[in-house]
């Protein structure tokens, strides 16, 4: 399993959220570039980017820091937030991003994310962010009566990369990831399942982990705080 160090970017700075909240944002560093550098030396092979601002102004707005954190770091990114035109999709690619993630387009346009997936193979991922199961848009901001794993399946013969299943009461909480409703979600597609949202201790890595059918795990707030060592943790998740 993949463990995937998160740089979440408000206003140009790394951040956390509580739950989604742009009001409730902890700065963990004004050098997002920085905290990239030191996640690679950690030994991380990806990483994993939000434009925060950018997933509520429905367009990129943290372009400079993630360009920045592109040109510092030799790991693979992917990147999520205000994505949602194939013009935006081509840009982010050019410029060296391995991945990028659609989230929003993925309910309101999905013939995009298909074109996308279709035009750069194993370099589109879906994001599926959900609240009681729910799936919720732009920036968290918007809520729908989607079932997250209706939404999955959809994309099943689409060619995605990943899907990136964000638990949104869980983000930023500390209180453990929501291992069963990820697996769930994760044993009823073939598509390789990340989980977000959540994850605190290197317990948590081991449970996804030992479901055996989720791929990789995204981890914040935990990094920050010193909750988990990435070394560490990515020395116990070896094979």
């Amino acid at each position: 399993m993949i463990l995937y160090p998160a740089i979440d970017l408000k206003d140009g700075k790394a951040v956390r959220l509580l739950r989604g909240d742009m009001a409730r944002a902890t700065v963990f560093n004004d050098d997002p570039a920085a905290q990239a550098r030191a996640f690679v030396e950690a030994g991380c092979e990806w990483l994993h980017l939000v434009d925060l601002n950018g997933a509520f102004a429905g367009q990129p707005v943290n372009a400079a820091p993630v360009e920045a954190i592109l040109a510092a770091s030799a790991v693979p990114a992917q990147l999520g937030g205000g994505i949602r035109d194939m013009a935006t999709i081509e840009h982010w690619l050019a410029r060296g991003l391995a991945r990028v993630i659609l989230g929003t387009v993925a309910v309101e346009n999905p013939g995009l994310v298909r074109a996308a997936a279709r035009a750069f193979p194993g370099r589109v991922a879906v994001g599926i962010d959900a609240r009681g199961g729910r799936v919720a848009t732009k920036g968290w901001a918007e809520e729908t009566d989607l079932d997250a794993t209706d939404l999955a399946r959809r994309f099943e013969d689409a060619g995605v990369a990943a899907i990136i299943y964000t638990d949104i009461d869980r983000d930023g909480a500390m209180g453990g990831p929501n291992v069963a409703a990820t697996a769930a979600l994760a044993g009823a597609v073939s598509v390789p399942v990340i989980a977000s949202g959540g994850v605190s201790s290197l317990a948590d890595l081991i449970a996804l982990r030992d479901t055996g059918v989720i791929a990789g795990a995204i981890s914040g707030r935990a990094l920050y705080d010193g909750a988990i060592d990435l070394a560490a943790a990515l020395a116990s998740l070896k094979p």
